[in-house]
C-alpha cells in the first residue's frame, strides 16, 4: 500500500495537533515534560506508525509479510523511558506520574494517527484533556479531606534552615512524613542562593492555617510558602483552610 504525500502531511500535521493540545496542558502546570515533549513525542511515533505500516512496501520479496504492530509495540515499550525520567525528575514524587501517562496516552494518540485511525485519536485527546482539566477540581476536594497535605517553601539557603522549620511543625504538632531538597538556585539580583523544600505533612484536625503560615514567615530568610501547591501570600495570609 502507497501513501500520498498530502496525507503524510495532513497525519503529522494532526499529530502535532493533538500532541500540543495535551503538552500544553502540562506546560502551564509547569511539569516537567511539556508542550515541547508532547508534540516531539507524537510526531515522531506517527512517523514510526507510518514507516512500519507503508515504508516497506514493495521493499520486500514474495511470500512475506509486513507487520505493523511489531514496531508499534516498541513504541509504547520504549516511551516508558521517558515516562520514567519525568518521574525521576521530580525525585520520586508522585506527581510526576501524571506527566509520565500524559506521554504514554500521547504517543498512542500518535500511532493512531500514524495508521490513519482518526477518530480514536481525536476522542482519546479529549478524552485526556477532560480528566486533566474537569477532574483536578475533583481530585483537590477529595484530597482536601485527607490528613496529608504538601508544604513548599523557597528561603534563602543557610545553615539550619531545615531544624528551624521542622521545630515550627513540631511545635504545631505536625508530623513530616517527607522532605525533599531542590538544588540552591543563585538570584541575579541578590546573588544570594536559594532553596526549594517540599514537604508531605500529616496535620492535626484542629491545624490553624493562619497560625502555621505566620510562624513560617516569621522565620529568617523566608520568601514564600506554599500550600496544596497555592501560594500564601504573606501579608493577607488568604489560605484558611485545610
Amino acid at each position: 500500500m502507497i501513501i500520498e504525500y498530502w496525507e503524510i502531511l495532513l497525519r503529522l500535521f494532526l499529530a502535532i495537533i493533538l500532541g500540543g493540545m495535551i503538552g500544553f496542558e502540562r506546560e502551564r502546570l509547569n511539569r516537567p515534560a511539556g508542550f515541547r515533549t508532547h508534540i516531539l513525542v507524537c510526531a515522531g511515533s506517527a512517523l514510526i506508525m507510518m514507516v512500519s505500516a507503508y515504508g516497506f512496501s514493495g521493499q520486500i520479496g514474495e511470500g512475506f509479510e509486513v507487520d505493523p504492530g511489531r514496531i508499534a509495540a516498541g513504541v509504547v515499550t520504549g516511551i516508558g523511558f521517558i515516562g520514567a525520567g519525568t518521574i525521576l525528575q521530580q525525585r520520586g514524587s508522585i506527581r510526576g506520574l501524571t506527566t509520565a501517562a500524559t506521554i504514554w496516552v500521547v504517543s498512542g494518540v500518535g500511532l493512531a494517527v500514524g495508521v490513519g485511525f482518526y477518530l480514536g485519536a481525536i476522542i482519546t485527546t479529549f478524552f485526556v484533556l477532560g480528566s486533566l482539566l474537569l477532574l483536578r477540581n475533583f481530585e483537590k476536594k477529595f484530597k482536601a479531606r485527607k490528613r496529608e497535605k504538601n508544604l513548599q517553601i523557597v528561603a534563602i539557603d543557610q545553615p539550619g534552615l531545615l531544624g528551624r522549620i521542622a521545630n515550627v511543625l513540631g511545635e504545631l504538632r505536625i508530623n513530616i512524613r517527607r522532605s525533599e531538597l531542590g538544588d540552591p538556585v543563585r538570584d541575579e539580583e541578590t546573588g544570594e542562593e536559594q532553596i526549594t523544600i517540599e514537604f508531605m505533612i500529616e496535620v492535626p484536625y484542629d491545624l490553624d492555617l493562619k497560625e502555621l503560615f505566620r510562624r513560617l514567615y516569621n522565620l529568617e530568610n523566608i520568601i514564600e510558602v506554599q500550600w496544596q501547591e497555592e501560594v500564601v501570600e504573606k501579608d493577607g495570609l488568604s489560605l484558611g483552610k485545610l
